[in-house]
């Protein structure tokens, strides 16, 4: 188990002159976290939306963010999230993708659906634009690793690229990397209900620990802990892969039945644990970030919509998913669509970063040159475009299911 991310929340505006201040606080955390024989793999910096905080002009939002990435970095920020773009905006389909090409560690995002709002088609038209776009900024498509749709997406996630702020003060939370804890604890069970017992133990143990490292140092930090994510995110090496400790349950290969019933149980799992929480805490299935997801994804055992399938049961939805480069803005509306209304339906946060990859046809292998990146095959989208109402530029209001109640009547005889 190691710390993905400490992640820091702030609003430029409001905390400018305090990044320093918060960049020093990250730093005593994670030495004291280090003195503790736990990894910190990243610092990272997430702001309110950017349009909280910027000029209208795009020159001149574009010279802010650049500044503002220059600035974070030099204070040992690895990354930055700068938020939610308005999506409402049609500029920002221009925006984004030039944003993106100038930046190399800023990430960015766009909100496609949520419960006030319902799902946004034209939100969701523009996302897929935006995807479609960013996928020849470089000849291998990579760009979009920075870039997500958002759906019921929620302020105070540690995890990138969904991270983003809300409020005037600072505040931090934990994204932990833990999907070896979950292989270890299933491997060494004889039974579901051991398995469980393991899991939990090994997750609590650790938020125990690290929670007592920030109680330590609540007065010299003296901003808000948000809480854990402990989202069972992998590494794309087997000792560390969700997809393993999925298959260590019993399956054959991730992809063919049963997957479904072994993600619920983990993601139903991780609903008992009792640390603060802060973010998902569900499934993290990013197919390149995975070693056996991207294996099965070239043997064409897991697919595109068995990755939609176990979100309704807790995963985080699509990510760093590889598609062919030929993939068209219409396809890519019709996933993100599909996205969307799961995660209005069922009330949960799911997103979508989707990769496609110039050059290459479903089923080809990707090559990319990237330290946490396991290389897979683009999946097929089995997808047409859409036509008729579904393609309008309507909100659409979608009610979370309520379970079914049968009123039983008696008649006296």
């Amino acid at each position: 188990m190691k710390i993905r991310s400490i992640t820091f929340f702030f609003h430029p505006n409001n905390q400018k002159e305090f990044l320093p201040d918060l960049a020093k606080k990250a730093q005593q955390l994670k030495s004291a976290f280090s003195q503790n024989n736990i990894e910190v793999q990243t610092i990272r910096l997430a702001t309110t939306p950017y349009a909280t905080w910027l000029p209208e002009e795009q020159s001149e939002k574009i010279k802010h963010i650049k500044s503002l990435e220059a600035k974070a970095s030099g204070l040992g920020f690895e990354y930055l999230s700068i938020g939610p773009a308005d999506i409402a905006d049609q500029n920002c389909a221009e925006e984004i993708p030039a944003i993106l090409a100038v930046t190399q560690n800023v990430f960015m995002t766009g909100m496609i659906a949520d419960q006030q709002n319902g799902v946004s088609l034209p939100a969701v038209r523009r996302a897929a634009e935006i995807i479609y776009k960013a996928k020849s900024i470089t000849p291998d498509g990579f760009t979009n690793l920075r870039y997500a749709a958002l759906a019921n997406v929620p302020p105070e996630i540690p995890f990138f690229p969904s991270a983003y702020h809300q409020g005037a003060s600072p505040a931090f939370a934990i994204a932990v990397e833990c999907a070896d804890e979950a292989v270890l604890a299933f491997g060494q069970a004889q039974s579901l209900h051991e398995a469980r017992a393991n899991l939990l133990t090994r997750l609590q143990s650790a938020a125990d620990k690290m929670q007592n490292i920030i109680n330590q140092l609540a007065n010299a930090l003296d901003i808000p802990f948000m809480g854990f994510d402990f989202s069972l995110a992998p590494f794309p090496e087997d000792s560390c892969s969700l997809g393993k400790a999925l298959e260590t349950l019993g399956i054959a290969r991730i992809g063919e039945s049963g997957s479904l019933a072994a993600a619920a149980f983990i993601a139903d799992t991780l609903d008992q644990g009792t640390w603060l929480r802060s973010g998902f805490n569900g499934l993290m299935m990013p197919v390149l970030e995975d070693s056996i997801l991207a294996k099965r994804s070239i043997e064409q055992t897991l697919t595109l919509k068995d990755l939609l399938l176990y979100s309704a049961v807790c995963g985080i939805g699509l990510d760093t998913v590889p598609l062919p480069g030929d993939c068209s803005q219409e396809t890519i509306y019709a996933i993100l669509l599909d996205v969307a209304a799961l995660a209005i339906r069922l009330n949960k946060p799911l997103t979508a970063r989707l990769m496609p990859v110039p050059g290459l046809k479903a089923g080809d292998k990707t090559d990319f040159d990237f330290e946490y990146f396991e290389n897979g095959a683009a999946l097929a989208t089995s997808a047409h475009p859409l036509s008729g109402l579904l393609t309008g530029n309507e909100q659409i209001q979608l009610k979370p299911r309520q379970a079914y109640k049968k009123n039983w009547h008696t008649k006296s005889r």
